[in-house]
């Protein structure tokens, strides 16, 4: 039975982000962790010896990772003693809230309707919300170039990567490789402040990203297939091939590779962070300038992965519930 509601709440907390998006409140799961994040690097990232730093940030790892998933399976286990239907509801929600289809689409597209109705400036703005780079020098096609890399990325982190692992071990999971991407996107850089307290959570992420990654590139390579004449399958698979690696991390040119080779866009390249110049190298061919219609087409791309993955990991679940764990 459990393995079943678990089937079955994996697949409505998918339904439930596609029609409503990302909730908003202030006790959200993900912004408690973000919470506990912020006040632990305030207490322990003083100044101090690198290697003190180092075992700092790893006590930081272990108490951002373990608190939600201790949570979280508490509530479970006692939802379900209760009624099973408690214990679906309430992994339904979880899934829902680990995920960002709609919110990923609806921020990115804001800077589409900036550039379309309401000038630079505020598509600079709109832009700046969703990515760690300096936007208020960028030009059009900068902005789109950054916003589509942006989806390209987060098709990854904030949809593939948490339907694997809630696929795998439901919220529990979840919730795990969740606190590890949240770690990863706020502590995690290589600046003064966070070079060695950040380190655990780089490689943390770097770990559990590394196979989500590219099931989300192969899922982007095969969505290329659906959706018609503006998209190159083809030039998807030449691109990540040859530049899946064209990043620091083992995995954030995975899926941007496979974007830049699919809509024929140069994409990556130097950029500026607090205003320091970071040289990275470029990603994918420049066939023709990027433009704002290239952020709707990443999110058609976005979409298509998503659905198709979920659709794949519901058929490989239902496989061995019939085969093995029917029944339990």
């Amino acid at each position: 039975m459990i393995f079943l509601l678990h089937i079955a709440a994996f697949a409505a907390g998918f339904i439930l982000d596609l029609i409503f998006g990302d909730p908003q409140y202030p006790f959200h799961p993900v912004r408690l962790i973000g919470l506990l994040i912020e006040k632990l690097e305030k207490l322990l990232n003083r100044e101090a010896s690198p290697a003190s730093k180092k075992r700092r940030g790893f006590l930081t790892v272990c108490l951002v990772s373990a608190l939600p998933v201790i949570l979280s399976a508490a509530l479970l286990f006692f939802l379900y003693k209760i009624h099973f239907i408690l214990f679906f509801i309430a992994e339904s929600l979880m899934t829902w809230q680990l995920i960002a289809i709609k919110s990923l689409r609806i921020e990115s597209m804001k800077v589409y309707y900036a550039l379309k109705n309401e000038g630079l400036g505020q598509a600079r703005k709109a832009l700046s919300m969703i990515v760690g780079r300096d936007t208020q020098n960028l030009s059009q096609e900068q902005i789109c170039k950054a916003c589509v890399e942006t989806i390209a990325e987060s098709t990854c982190d904030g949809i593939i990567e948490p339907l694997f692992y809630c696929a795998l071990g439901g919220p529990v999971l979840g919730f795990f490789s969740k606190a590890s991407n949240t770690m990863d996107s706020m502590i995690a850089y290589k600046n003064e402040r966070f070079i060695d307290f950040g380190r655990a959570a780089a490689k943390l992420d770097d770990f559990l990203n590394f196979i989500p990654a590219r099931l989300a590139a192969a899922f982007m390579i095969a969505g290329c297939f659906f959706l018609g004449k503006s998209f190159s399958a083809g030039d998807a698979v030449k691109i990540f091939l040859r530049d899946r690696f064209n990043h620091q991390s083992p995995n954030s040119a995975q899926t941007e590779s496979v974007c830049a080779g699919a809509l024929g866009l140069k994409l990556a390249g130097p950029a500026y962070y607090e205003g320091k110049l970071e040289d990275k190298p470029f990603i994918g061919d420049e066939k023709r300038m990027a433009k704002a219609d290239d952020i709707r087409l990443a999110n058609r791309l976005m979409y298509t992965a998503s659905i198709l993955f979920e659709l794949f990991c519901l058929a490989i679940m239902m496989s061995l519930y019939f085969t093995f764990w029917r029944g339990i």
